[in-house]
């Protein structure tokens, strides 16, 4: 069982940037892939970025590719997600989820476990 906390969300102006954290518990999370997810009001859940349980491997959707990095610290539990040269189309709902596999994956049904989310507001 890996349970995910969230935080680091907030309201920041368009060239603005954030980093969200990812808190987890369990023994098993250097084993375990990462990912970042994003739901928008009124649309589907998008990939965001992904990291493998080494943190060697990190993979990202075109839309965010060279404005967010995605890193991980093993020793303290927690994935991050920084994110640079924000626009108000990164508004959404943040989540982070863990895939037991460990490599990385784009594929929300690869993931096992979920936070609860944090929102993001850009403002132009």
């Amino acid at each position: 069982q890996v349970l995910l906390v969230e935080s680091g969300g907030g309201s920041v102006q368009a060239g603005g940037s954030l980093r969200l954290s990812c808190a987890a518990s369990g023994r098993t999370f250097s084993t375990v892939a990462m990912g970042w997810f994003r739901q928008a009001p009124g649309k589907e859940r998008e990939f965001v970025a992904t990291i493998n349980w080494s943190g060697a491997t990190t993979y990202y959707a075109d839309s965010v590719e060279g404005r967010f990095t995605i890193s991980r610290d093993n020793a303290k539990n927690t994935v991050y997600l920084q994110m640079n040269s924000l626009i108000p189309e990164d508004t959404a709902v943040y989540y982070c989820a863990a895939a037991a596999g460990g490599v990385v994956v784009a594929r929300s049904e690869a993931y096992d476990y979920w936070g609860q989310g944090t929102q993001v507001t850009v403002s132009s």
